[in-house]
């Protein structure tokens, strides 16, 4: 039985009050006892590190859920792990076994209950657990939960639990040599503590970055990383409450309330589930049901008429439903649970057409090019995100036009917390389970561990609409047919292992993770492998399914090879930079600020440390010689920016034959050098603020290659609209040369090229050096949508003048305002306040000769210490000059 009801605003602010404060389902008669407070630690007895670390070996406050590395922080024991090069002196911490312990009380209510369990949301990652002196788990998976029956271990008053961590280097590496073959990983350890080529890191759950990647430091933590707690119950446990998507359009969602439920005894109940709409209404709907002991799944079918759908940022709003479920028997209340979730339909479309087969996202029936970046972890030491810090990370996101993360795989599975804001802000997340490259073991004991790991994460996480594809690994096909590594070691075994290996990625990508995702969220597509065609084919190709194009960077192709090239959905790409030197200062001094010092390489994870020379290649190439130090981090910011700008709107320029742009990479892990357009402390780079404007919904991009220029207008609007194009040619003191203007009609979700001059068309002999076209795109009521300055040499060849850069800080009585002026153009104005934290509204922009502009300038500094510490900057002055050489 169906039925609507009518509510009052008043009812339904309470309503939505009392659902959001439930989180993920909980059942209401379930008593709960969070043992957070008085946990110890210290280093095991007779571990090998105790004789050089004395100070670790003392019982000490510890805090839970964390990991060693905090604790021993928080203690004084060790020093900031991301200064100068700490990271070498404490890998030690990871190659000890360490101790917890945790006294506690539990009444006796508690012990009445029919159940009493111990559960362990996260434990990291090798961990031995005893309450009372008994042995009671042993876990082997950091993304599991552990659930144990305690009450026969329990006493009425005073409990000791106890939980000792193991290294899973020391554990795994004994093992690992005396194997055959090792199998290939990923990062070697810079710090000898395993040999070359035998990485223990394959064969365990535990999130991979934490062993060192090409973006941040190799700290191995152990932990107790997830919260704890007792749960008490009797009669009835609601171990899941789902609402299962079946079919959603503009007319109707078919839905299923699903439910587990753990009973003790066979018996009649009633499964009540209600729910309020976005738009504040009242509904419900209820059935009998024949419970038996044990496992049950309860399923109430539920039909909403026109509803209100959830959509990604930009394309309609990201409307939430809260639904209830109440299992009752007898008018008494035996569990209930919360869940919210929004509406919608996602289709994976993959198309044959003139280039191939397709990869395009549709929701709600609407083809989606997707924008964004990838996602890594937020911190080396996951404990120390706050809720604060990873809303700011999604909300830049958002802000700069994205509407697509890719959570990639060799990190972990993001809180509760994450997906929730990420459902708040319409951005679709690609979840990739948790394969960072390396090639996994093929033994059923591993899979399965695997498959269990996979079914609480899917079931955890399937009532997010954010959700929009869960994916089997990053990189372990396409490394295993393409990398040197893989092809040495495919030589070096036998056809048979050879096979066994192949065979066991084939059967645990392409099927096992496949059937969890297509049995708990059959409304997700899955996807085997990123980049791919899901089994179906080679990885890695331009024709079909995604691609991870490193020919630039990786391969030290001139940025313009970003042209050559139109995937089907570039799910990888990137340039790094350096973080501004606020950040560079958080982790270095002052002797450290050369490009190649030891704590500026021991900062960049690229190459073992030369990954500066490739930044300096490139910035060479395209800008000259840096001034000086600042003068190179600010050009590693512009050449990344201006870089990845060239590659988006190439790609969104291609639309419909490309139909995704996820850059790498969004965030960092610490502070130093990488691909991340936002850096750890949460500051924009330059990328970031060009993102804002290439993502932009409606773009005009004018790209030039091999003495032509291509000029697009770029739609995400679903709409068509009347525009006008305006065309400039004019030279860098800001006389114009050239004018014209064209009305148009913007085609809606498309694509559309207006022009295609050559040089010579574009220019009628002026000196390319010093002239230059601007591309602006105004609506009806003559409002700049978007303008694009377009140049036919590189920036090294441009002979900037100094563009008499003026800035007015103020306060306009409603916030501080800065005017930036120029006198002839600026290129990439740079804003900065040294050491003070202040948010500037833009950044990284162009000016023309003789332009204005105020910004926004937000900061708790006082007006006149923030106008002491501003610069201003830009390319003019930001290199070395050339002298000629004398014949």
């Amino acid at each position: 039985m169906q039925r609507s009801h009518p509510i009052t605003r008043l009812q339904y602010l309470l309503a939505v009050t009392l659902l959001l404060a439930g989180g993920h389902a909980t059942a209401a008669p379930l008593a709960t006892q969070v043992l957070q407070s008085g946990w110890q630690f210290h280093l095991a007895t007779g571990s090998a590190a105790a004789k050089g670390h004395p100070e670790a070996a003392e019982w000490q406050a510890a805090t839970v859920p964390g990991s060693v590395q905090t604790d021993l922080l928080a203690a004084g024991v060790i020093g900031d792990p991301f200064y100068r090069d700490n990271e070498a002196r404490l890998q030690w911490i990871g190659l000890a076994d360490w101790d917890y312990r945790l006294s506690f009380k539990v009444d006796a209510a508690t012990l009445k209950h029919e159940h009493v369990e111990l559960v362990f949301d996260g434990l990291d990652t090798f961990a031995d657990m005893s309450l009372n002196g008994r042995k009671l788990l042993a876990a082997d998976n950091m993304f599991r939960r552990w659930r144990v029956p305690v009450k026969g271990v329990l006493r009425a008053g005073d409990n000791r639990l106890e939980v000792r961590l193991h290294s899973p280097i020391a554990r795994l590496l004994p093992w690992l040599l005396k194997q055959p073959y090792a199998l290939p990983g990923e990062f070697d350890s810079a710090f000898g503590d395993e040999p070359k080529g035998k990485q223990t890191a394959n064969y365990l759950r535990k999130a991979n970055y934490q062993y060192g990647w090409d973006w941040g430091p190799r700290y191995v933590t152990l932990g107790i990383w997830q919260p704890v707690k007792l749960e008490s119950w009797d009669r009835a446990r609601l171990a899941d409450f789902h609402i299962a998507q079946q079919h959603v359009d503009a007319e109707t969602a078919e839905l299923r309330a699903e439910t587990t439920v753990q009973a003790d005894q066979a018996g009649k109940a009633e499964l009540a589930v209600s729910w309020i709409a976005p738009d504040g209404s009242r509904h419900d709907a209820t059935q009998e049901v024949e419970l038996r002991k044990g496992d049950n799944t309860l399923n109430l079918p539920i039909r909403i008429e026109q509803p209100q759908r959830w959509w990604p940022v930009g394309y309609g709003p990201q409307n939430m439903y809260r639904f209830e479920a109440t299992l009752s028997s007898n008018g008494e209340t035996l569990a209930s649970a919360e869940r919210s979730t929004g509406l919608r339909s996602v289709e994976l479309r993959r198309d044959k057409d003139a280039w191939g087969r397709g990869f395009a996202f549709v929701v709600n029936g609407v083809p989606i090019f997707a924008k964004g970046a990838n996602l890594i972890p937020f911190d080396s030491f996951p404990t120390r995100v706050t809720q604060d810090g990873m809303a700011q990370i999604l909300r830049s996101a958002r802000d700069a036009n994205m509407n697509m993360l890719r959570m990639w795989g060799g990190g972990h599975y993001q809180s509760d917390a994450f997906y929730e804001e990420a459902d708040k802000l319409g951005l679709m997340i690609w979840q990739d389970f948790m394969f960072g490259g390396a090639i996994p073991p093929y033994d059923e004991a591993y899979r399965e561990n695997t498959r269990i790991e996979a079914v609480e994460q899917v079931t955890r996480l399937r009532d997010h609409p954010s959700i929009v594809l869960w994916c089997g690994n990053n990189e372990v096909q396409t490394g295993w047919e393409a990398w040197p590594d893989r092809e040495k070691f495919r030589q070096s075994i036998s056809a048979e292992e050879r096979a066994k290996v192949e065979q066991g990625m084939k059967t645990l990508f392409g099927e096992t993770l496949r059937n969890v995702v297509h049995q708990y969220t059959p409304d997700v597509p899955y996807w085997a492998s990123s980049p791919s065609t899901d089994y179906e084919g080679p990885a890695n190709q331009l024709t079909d399914g995604d691609y991870h194009s490193w020919s630039v960077w990786s391969g030290s192709k001139p940025i313009e090879d970003y042209l050559m090239s139109t995937p089907r959905f570039q799910s990888e790409y990137g340039l790094q930079s350096f973080p501004v030197l606020a950040t560079v200062k958080a982790f270095a001094a002052d002797e450290d600020m050369s490009p190649n010092s030891p704590v500026m390489r021991a900062h960049q994870k690229f190459a073992n440390g030369d990954g500066n020379d490739r930044l300096l290649l490139y910035i060479r190439k395209y800008y000259g010689e840096p001034k000086d130090f600042a003068s190179f981090v600010y050009l590693s910011q512009v050449m990344q920016a201006e870089g990845i700008e060239l590659a988006a709107e190439h790609l969104r320029s291609t639309r419909p034959q490309a139909m995704g742009s996820l850059y790498w990479q969004l965030n960092d892990v610490w502070p130093g050098a990488s691909w991340s357009s936002v850096d750890y402390f949460g500051r924009w780079k330059a990328l970031q603020f060009h993102a804002r404007r290439f993502y932009a919904p409606v773009r005009v991009a004018a790209i030039h290659r091999e003495g032509h220029s291509d000029v697009f207008v770029l739609s995400d609007r679903t709409e068509p609209f009347q525009a006008t194009l305006r065309s400039r040619v004019m030279n860098m003191e800001g006389k114009v040369l050239r004018e014209r203007k064209q009305s148009i009609k913007v085609a809606p979700l498309a694509s559309t090229k207006l022009a295609s001059p050559t040089d010579a068309e574009l220019l009628h002999g002026a000196d390319p050096r010093k002239t230059f076209a601007v591309y602006e795109l105004l609506d009806s009521k003559g409002t700049l949508l978007s303008r694009h300055l377009l140049f036919v040499q590189p920036p090294i060849a441009l002979q900037l003048p100094d563009p008499e850069l003026k800035a007015e800080l103020r306060d306009n009585g409603q916030g501080m305002v800065l005017e930036v002026s120029a006198g002839r153009l600026a290129r990439e104005v740079w804003v900065d306040f040294g050491g003070l934290d202040a948010t500037v509204e833009d950044n990284a922009f162009d000016l023309l000769p003789g332009e204005k502009r105020e910004l926004r300038v937000d900061s708790r500094e006082n007006l006149d210490a923030l106008r002491g510490a501003l610069r201003v900057r830009s390319l003019a002055g930001a290199t070395q000059p050339v002298t000629e050489k004398k014949p």
